[in-house]
């Protein structure tokens, strides 16, 4: 391939990770690549992204140990190398919400308002869903996502322990919560609890957990509560929908007199570890809330534009929660809203929605630099999986102390080519297919576009027969959307 333009180098230089030097007691060494890289300022903050040309990644016990030139190499042979050269190397991208297992919906429920896709479509047809169905299903989406480059998502549904079995197998890396509603009473925090504090640190560390109260409006302030009394006391993070759409939060101030970010703030929530899936609905009041709980590193909020363009409900407010200091993440939903779990889509219609339909009309907002920062670091410090330093460890950078989780991206394709701006390229032009080599934990899971954990062919061998069954909506369903 053509070789990228001249990049910049590391902010500091070349990196030595904690392990004593360079090349001692290598595990892989990815070698000769271009990687993205922060720390270089500019629009982006203290966290601004350039790009290194020519670097090796080195990796001892699944954390990155060296970013550097060649030149730094010790005599000590590596126990795997990755051939880097003509590649750019990014951080493993982060899916900051969705319901892996909604793969089995694909396609199921298009082209209808947010009241017909819950009480006629989604909630009928996810009562037929068996415990081994919602594995098939989170097989299938870690296989689309690792072959597309993204390492880590956010889980929140059902059947957990299949999901957690699902990311064991494929080699993800994943934060997983069980679904509760009111209705499921008491049994379903305690459920939930459960699930969390088994299998945190799952996977040999590769399973984090969250408690997962659906939403407001599914879930009553006395519950929000309580669950956040149950984070407080088991340090556990929570992931919950709120202010979906204006819709929501319309109904909420009706019902409540509160914001759902209000109810959120009342219920205790916003003084815990929290994510916020979507927040299409949030308003002017809901931003000095946000910003004390930011402050303290305690709140993100995950985006999934293109579901809302095809649902038309708007978008996050990314400016405003920009202004607030508020982490923004990038995120799928499930492919039952999304079609499909493809975060380079997210990333690139996160630029045109920032862009032209967010109530900016500002071409010189939203930069490819901006949402690549979104895609990694922020998306990082969403999921609460930014601080090298926790039990939870860190993701979304190459750097020294930070997990090991690197896409390769080729970008020889006739589509990419030429090269004048590589962040531009990576927003505006690369898409799944371009990922190469695949990264997680410092063990190759994808290798020259073929995933290496999961067999795909025979999981949907098991999963057509199933599909008739899974899609009929005659057998009632779990909940009624009333927002």
């Amino acid at each position: 391939m053509d070789q990228p333009p001249p990049g910049t180098s590391p902010p500091d230089g070349p990196t030595d990770g904690p392990t004593g030097g360079p090349g001692q007691g290598v595990d892989l060494r990815i070698e000769g690549c271009t990687a993205l890289v922060h720390g270089l300022g500019g629009d982006e903050g203290p966290g601004g992204i350039g790009f290194a040309e020519g670097v090796d990644l080195e990796v001892v016990g699944g954390l990155i140990a060296r970013v550097g030139p060649p030149a730094d190499r010790s005599g000590a042979v590596p126990g795997e190398v990755v051939d880097g050269r003509g590649l750019l190397a990014v951080p493993g991208l982060v899916n900051c919400h969705t319901h892996a297992a909604m793969v089995l919906f694909r396609g199921a429920a298009e082209d209808v308002d947010v009241h017909t896709w819950f009480n006629e479509r989604i909630w009928p047809m996810e009562s037929n869903l068996t415990e081994r169905d919602v594995e098939l299903g989170a097989l299938l989406a870690c296989a689309e996502m690792l072959l597309g480059g993204t390492t880590t998502f956010a889980d929140h549904y059902f059947h957990m322990d299949a999901v957690a079995r699902a990311v064991e197998v494929s080699g993800a890396r994943a934060d997983l919560g069980w679904a509760a509603f009111s209705t499921d009473g008491e049994a379903g925090r305690e459920r939930g609890l459960d699930f969390a504090l088994r299998r945190r640190g799952g996977a040999g560390g590769r399973i984090t957990t969250s408690l997962a109260p659906h939403a407001p409006y599914t879930v009553t302030e006395p519950d929000l509560a309580a669950f956040a009394a149950l984070a407080r006391e088991h340090e556990l993070p929570v992931h919950l929908h709120a202010a979906e759409t204006a819709e929501q939060t319309r109904a909420s101030v009706a019902r409540t007199g509160a914001t759902p970010m209000q109810v959120l703030d009342r219920a205790g929530l916003l003084d815990v570890p929290l994510l916020v899936a979507h927040g299409t609905g949030i308003v002017e009041p809901d931003l000095p809330l946000l910003a004390r709980a930011a402050e303290r590193g305690l709140v993100g909020v995950a985006s999934s534009p293109r579901f809302y363009l095809k649902a038309a409900h708007g978008t996050t407010p990314v400016r405003a929660l920009r202004g607030a200091g508020v982490p923004v993440g990038l995120a799928t939903d499930g492919a039952a809203s999304n079609g499909d779990l493809d975060l380079w889509a997210s990333l690139e219609v996160t630029s045109l929605v920032q862009k032209s339909l967010g109530g900016e009309g500002d071409p010189t907002w939203m930069t490819s630099r901006q949402v690549l920062h979104h895609a990694t670091t922020q998306s990082a410090q969403a999921l609460h999986l930014a601080d090298a330093g926790s039990a939870r460890g860190a993701v979304g950078r190459l750097a020294p102390g930070h997990r090991a989780d690197v896409a390769l991206v080729d970008l020889s394709a006739p589509h990419l080519q030429p090269v004048h701006d590589l962040a531009a390229t990576l927003v505006h032009a690369t898409r799944p297919g371009d990922v190469r080599h695949v990264v997680v934990d410092g063990r190759v899971v994808v290798r020259d576009r073929r995933l290496l954990t999961v067999d795909v062919p025979a999981v949907l061998e098991e999963l057509r027969p199933r599909l008739a069954a899974l899609t009929r909506r005659d057998a009632g369903r779990v909940q009624t959307y009333q927002p």
